[in-house]
């Protein structure tokens, strides 16, 4: 089994929840498999240190995650049409994988989620693929062969995965964000297969 990681930041859940129809994607291909890591959240000043396991959800991301993927989706949610501090800090230290080629021709492909429609889901969506370009990432997106595409009233982008969680928060992406969830996880690994990575 060739494993996708799907590493993410979630703060109220709706993230999270998308991360892991993602993953249910990836495990619909043959030989592939999700890994699903999450990064520490970051604070002005620490004044201990945190476990080395969060109490629930996902484990926290190594490096050797990185080295052993097949591929790469990452996904936070939307600060200002930009993606949230502790993934964009987990990004920021990975010069020495960037210098060694690490993440070179994987797949890679984001998801988000926002409060309201118009909240920067396309702008966050394309700012969390630079990084994967400069780490020479194979970026991956949704085509319009998935027809929820044309008939999502919420989340679903090509340039990525994406949920509309609304004013109250809402985790609890809708059927045509699931299916594009799934779909994204699907594309990855079938493009990690096709090319030699699976």
């Amino acid at each position: 089994m060739a494993d996708i990681l799907v590493l993410y930041y979630s703060r109220g859940g709706s993230v999270a929840r998308l991360a892991r129809h993602i993953a249910r994607g990836v495990g619909e291909i043959d030989g592939m498999a999700a890994r699903l890591r999450t990064v520490p959240p970051v604070v002005a000043a620490t004044q201990q240190a945190l476990p080395p396991v969060p109490e629930d959800g996902a484990p926290y991301v190594d490096r050797q995650d990185l080295a052993e993927c097949a591929g790469l989706i990452i996904g936070s949610p939307t600060r200002f049409g930009n993606m949230a501090a502790p993934l964009k800090h987990f990004i920021d230290g990975l010069g020495a994988e960037w210098a060694s080629g690490t993440l070179v021709d994987k797949p890679a492909a984001v998801f988000t989620s926002t409060a309201t429609m118009h909240g920067g889901q396309e702008s966050t969506l394309l700012s969390m693929q630079v990084p994967l370009l400069h780490h020479g990432c194979v970026i991956v997106g949704i085509p319009y062969t998935e027809p929820q595409l044309s008939t999502t009233r919420g989340g679903g982008t090509p340039y990525g995965a994406s949920h509309v969680a609304g004013n109250d928060d809402d985790p609890q992406p809708s059927d045509d964000e699931l299916a594009l969830a799934r779909a994204l996880g699907r594309r990855v690994a079938s493009v990690a297969q096709r090319l030699g990575r699976g």
